[in-house]
């Protein structure tokens, strides 16, 4: 089942992402996240920017969210799309029920164009995006720097 998230959920989230920090290039995040910084992004989330939770028997397996793009009043048509599912869940259609849900929740609430930022090399998340619509705009050698190795960051952008 997908539904919004719930501040009870924090903690999940956090213990879900922090796999990827400490395991993987799909975030450049370096130190892994609290509960509390989770609980405040929730709480700060602008309403038309929706944060989803794909919950199967009553455990959160995935998570997918909106953000401001930028800060700037005349990019507010504008969200950065990210999505996340528990390691051992990965591969069962989670992160692309999420991603369907949180694109068709973005479009009804006005944005006009989704940016999905991507560590590379990793192919599942650019098959995801893809098969979504979302095209290759944009690619940073070296931006990030992670289990001291320097990381290629590609952007996609899907419009409405």
């Amino acid at each position: 089942m997908i539904r919004t998230v719930h501040l009870s959920d924090a903690e999940t989230i956090a213990s879900i992402y922090n796999y990827y920090v400490l395991h993987s290039i799909a975030t450049i995040e370096e130190h892994p996240i609290c509960q509390n910084l989770i609980l405040q992004q929730i709480k700060e989330q602008p309403s038309h920017l929706p944060w989803i939770v794909y919950e199967k028997d009553g455990k959160v397996q995935g998570y997918a969210q909106a953000s401001k793009w930028n800060s700037r009043s005349g990019y507010k048509f504008t969200a950065e799309s990210s999505v996340y599912v528990n390691n051992n869940a990965v591969g069962m259609g989670i992160g692309k029920a999420l991603y369907k849900k949180l694109l068709s929740k973005v479009k009804q609430n006005g944005i006009h164009n989704v940016i999905g930022g991507i560590s590379l090399p990793n192919k599942h998340s650019v098959a995801l995006h893809e098969s979504f619509g979302f095209e290759k705009v944009a690619h940073f050698k070296r931006l990030g720097f992670k289990f001291k190795k320097w990381i290629d960051v590609g952007y996609w952008e899907l419009i409405f």
